[in-house]
C-alpha cells in the first residue's frame, strides 16, 4: 500500500496532532486554540480577526483537498483528519471580543467541540457531501453554531 504524501499528511492530520492516541479532534481543536491564543496574544484585535480569517479560509481550502486524498489511503473519514477541528475552533474563535479573556477563548474551544460531537441543528447531515467536503463541513457548521452562541452571549450580557 502506497504512502500518504507527506503535505496531505501534515495538513490532514494538523500538523500531527491527529495522531494523538487520545482524542485525536480535541487535540486537533486545542491545537488550534493554541496557535490562535500565540498570535492573539501579540498583536491587536484587527490582526486577530484577519489572521484568523485568512487561517479559516486558506485550510477549509487545504483541508478539503487533504482530507479527500486521504480517504484514498486511510478511508472514509479517518480519526486522524483533524484539519476540519482546527478549522471549526478558529471559527468559533473569531467571535472572541476585543479585549476578550481567556474565558471567551476556552467557551469557543468548548462549544465548537460540543456541537462537533453532538451534531444537532443539520451538523450531521454536513457528513454526507462527498469526500473532503463532508469532512470539512460538519465541523464548519459546529463552528459557526459555537461562533453565534458567543455572539449572542456577547450581545445580551456585555
Amino acid at each position: 500500500m502506497k504512502k500518504i504524501p507527506f503535505f496531505h499528511q501534515l495538513i490532514a492530520t494538523g500538523f500531527g496532532s491527529g495522531y494523538s492516541p487520545i482524542a485525536p479532534g480535541t487535540a486537533g481543536a486545542l491545537l488550534a486554540m493554541l496557535i490562535w491564543w500565540g498570535y492573539a496574544a501579540f498583536t491587536d484585535y484587527a490582526t486577530i480577526q484577519w489572521i484568523t480569517a485568512i487561517l479559516v479560509i486558506l485550510f477549509t481550502v487545504l483541508g478539503i483537498w487533504s482530507a479527500s486524498v486521504s480517504e484514498k489511503y486511510w478511508g472514509e473519514d479517518p480519526s486522524r483528519v483533524v484539519i476540519d477541528e482546527m478549522v471549526g475552533t478558529w471559527i468559533a474563535l473569531l467571535a472572541v471580543p476585543e479585549n476578550g479573556h481567556w474565558g471567551y477563548m476556552l467557551a469557543a474551544f468548548l462549544l465548537f467541540r460540543l456541537f462537533d460531537i453532538w451534531k444537532p441543528l443539520g451538523i450531521r447531515k454536513m457528513e454526507k457531501l462527498p469526500k473532503g467536503y463532508g469532512i470539512m463541513a460538519d465541523d464548519i457548521l459546529s463552528g459557526i453554531y459555537g461562533y453565534i452562541v458567543i455572539y449572542l452571549y456577547r450581545l445580551a450580557f456585555t
